[in-house]
């Protein structure tokens, strides 16, 4: 078989999400391929329709239903076990595809050796395929054959791994995995991935649709959401420490683990949490300096965090308190403003 589309369900049954999604894929240009849907426990009547999908396109989809919920990392590393293609990509189930987004992928793989390949993708508010605001996922100096200075590029900046197909026998030889149990486990599965694959190409089109709605993960920011943040930035260090990555690409993880683990947590959570507190804050500072005590002098965090961030987390690093008084105050100040 020549591809498996792994799909993590988790209650996606309403406003025809699901459905789109699923039509999306049945209906690709290209012939041998599997998807696998995987319901994560769902309670709403996701797997019904995933049962559904199955019984119409017997010889396409197989629907998995866990009675265990392990959040996406659980249920996509589920479609893996279960997959038997020679590639193997990943589909959201609120998101869609464009019906030759598989063979062109496919092709551009033929077409050049690789093992891993990619596109771009479209924002969009409804169920279409008009292209919306188009987003570039990686970049052209981070294309074709990985030398050390590339894997540091990729490292840096994976991009999304919904929008790539990667060879299944690098997958299977490395233990490559999600982890589960938590949100966000793309921000340690996609960097880390990215450094056991040789060769990536793009095809510069938008192929994938993301699915911009109300109710999707990324619109909810909770305490519980950004201690999954900082879990997935922990588990990103471990399996490079354990897979020996740490000392060779140090600079580039010490980057990655100060954006996910805590610039990105902390401002995202003093932003968007309904109360947030000093004691989280505190925690994240210290989380941060217990594995990179020196990362204020990291030189990807000198040249890509903002410059109001900067000052902020130095400010932090001096004391807790008055960092979260100057960060009120400022906050403050901006809704006068306003």
């Amino acid at each position: 078989m020549k591809l498996s589309v792994i799909v993590p369900v988790y209650n996606m049954a309403a406003g025809g999400k699901l459905n789109f999604c699923l039509d999306s894929l049945v209906n690709q240009t290209i012939g041998d391929y599997e998807i696998l849907a995987v319901d994560d426990a769902s309670t709403d009547n996701s797997p019904m329709i995933l049962k559904e999908y199955e019984r119409r396109y017997p010889d396409r989809v197989k629907a998995i239903l866990c009675s265990e919920n392990r959040r996406q990392g659980g249920a996509k590393n589920r479609g893996l076990l279960e997959a038997g293609g020679e590639w193997v990509g990943f589909v959201d189930s609120d998101d869609w595809v464009s019906p030759d987004y598989y063979e062109k992928l496919l092709s551009r793989a033929e077409e050049t050796g690789a093992d891993m390949v990619g596109c771009d993708y479209s924002l969009v508010e409804e169920h279409t395929y008009r292209v919306g605001r188009v987003v570039q996922n990686n970049t052209a100096d981070q294309t074709g054959v990985l030398d050390e200075e590339r894997h540091r590029r990729l490292l840096m900046r994976p991009g999304s791994m919904v929008l790539k197909i990667y060879r299944h026998d690098v997958i299977r030889k490395f233990g490559l995995h999600f982890p589960e149990g938590i949100f966000y486990e793309d921000n340690c599965a996609g960097p880390l991935w990215s450094l056991y694959f040789t060769h990536f190409e793009r095809v510069e089109e938008p192929l994938y649709y993301y699915y911009q709605h109300q109710v999707s993960t990324v619109h909810r920011i909770t305490e519980e959401k950004c201690r999954d943040r900082m879990r997935a930035g922990e588990l990103l260090y471990e399996e490079c420490a354990r897979r020996g990555f740490l000392e060779k690409y140090h600079r580039e993880i010490e980057y990655r683990f100060t954006e996910i683990y805590y610039v990105n947590t902390l401002f995202s959570y003093l932003s968007g949490a309904a109360r947030p507190r000093l004691s989280f804050v505190r925690m994240l500072r210290r989380g941060m300096e217990a594995r990179f005590p020196e990362f204020l002098d990291n030189p990807y965090y000198r040249e890509l965090t903002g410059a109001e961030e900067q000052e902020l987390t130095a400010l932090q690093h001096r004391s807790d308190l008055l960092f979260w008084l100057v960060y009120w105050a400022k906050r403050g100040v901006r809704r006068l403003k306003a």
